[in-house]
């Protein structure tokens, strides 16, 4: 009887070791969640070095994508011996469609004369009809609705068609430089003091030599972001007016809100195609008074109007942290931060202001 009960308490004891040994073998709660914790703090310190990396990509795809736009105005004014006007004008047409044929952006012109872009053989084809409803060869593929990967940066969050009635118009990244404050005088197209004071003109047959600062100091192309809201058609402003040097400024001005800054990568309107130096890269513009929208404002649209000046203050903007990517007239590209002095950055827009480029 004693041998059997030994027998059996050795038995049970075995029976407890081997269930201990697997007890132990598996985690506790605690072990578990300081795993956890290392690896939560690992990811975190991770991840900024991932994000850093990312920026970096796509930082630098977007300068590539500047570069080829560079080359791309070296081969217009090459073959063609002037820079493209940011778009054309009859000097008469004041609402409606009429005159569009002559709108085509300055993007849109350049679109020929980049490499491996089959594309601008068809917008060559185009070019003498109205870009709303141009089309590819096809005959119903519009051509404004077209996505151009050259003309977005891969950091822009809002890549997408704009649909609006039976048009189509794809976004855009890059803006040409209209100058710093006034584009179009509509009661001077005779004179030569009727356009703006940047790179691009409408109606411009801008040459090297009219650029007396020189092509490395003045800027051709910034970035702007697509979707931007902006007011426009107020009117309120003439030639004698200086251009604004406080944002909060332009919530008096008035105008009809849109919310389509930038979405018509092949309309030659300063609001859908340009940029200008009122404001320096990434400046927060309210446009209602106490509001929190953020945008542009334009005084009267190119060729909406035979007396009404056009003014604008729409601002280079990137989703790029602190700073902007430019292209200047000669092709070279540069980052330009948000703290660069406003003045300095008026200075890199104009062409004949006799100033000297500022690194940033």
């Amino acid at each position: 009887m004693n041998a059997v009960s030994a027998s059996n308490l050795n038995n049970t004891v075995s029976a407890d070791m081997v269930s201990v040994r697997r007890m132990r073998a598996a985690f506790t709660l605690i072990e578990l969640l300081v795993v956890i914790a290392i690896i939560g703090t690992l990811v975190g310190l991770l991840m900024p070095a991932v994000n850093m990396a990312r920026e970096s990509a796509r930082r630098l795809l977007c300068q590539n994508n500047l570069k080829q736009l560079g080359l791309a105005l070296q081969n217009h004014e090459n073959s063609v011996g002037i820079y493209p006007p940011s778009m054309g004008w009859d000097g008469t047409s004041t609402s409606g469609t009429a005159g569009l044929a002559l709108n085509w952006s300055a993007q849109a012109r350049l679109m020929p004369f980049v490499e491996n872009l089959a594309l601008g053989s068809e917008i060559q084809r185009q070019l003498g009809n109205d870009y709303h409803v141009a089309t590819l060869a096809d005959g119903t593929t519009l051509i404004s609705s077209l996505r151009i990967p050259l003309l977005l940066c891969p950091t822009e969050r809002k890549d997408e068609l704009r649909i609006d009635g039976s048009e189509r118009h794809y976004p855009l990244n890059y803006g040409v430089n209209m100058g710093t404050w006034k584009v179009l005088d509509p009661t001077r197209q005779s004179v030569g003091g009727s356009v703006g004071d940047g790179a691009f003109q409408v109606n411009g047959r801008l040459k090297p030599i009219d650029f007396y600062d020189g092509l490395s100091n003045t800027l051709a192309f910034a970035e702007v972001r697509a979707y931007t809201p902006y007011v426009r058609e107020s009117g309120s402003k003439t030639l004698t007016d200086p251009a604004p040097t406080d944002p909060s400024e332009i919530a008096g001005f008035g105008g009809t809100l849109k919310t389509s800054g930038h979405t018509e990568w092949s309309d030659g309107r300063t609001h859908q195609s340009g940029f200008t130096a009122v404001f320096t890269p990434n400046k927060q513009v309210p446009l209602t008074a106490g509001g929190t929208e953020n945008g542009d404002w334009t005084n009267y649209r190119e060729g909406k109007s035979t007396t009404a000046p056009t003014l604008a203050a729409v601002t280079s903007r990137s989703y790029h942290p602190g700073a902007v990517n430019a292209a200047c007239m000669d092709g070279s590209v540069r980052t330009i931060k948000d703290t660069i002095d406003p003045r300095a950055w008026k200075s890199l827009s104009t062409r004949s202001g006799g100033e000297f480029i500022v690194n940033e």
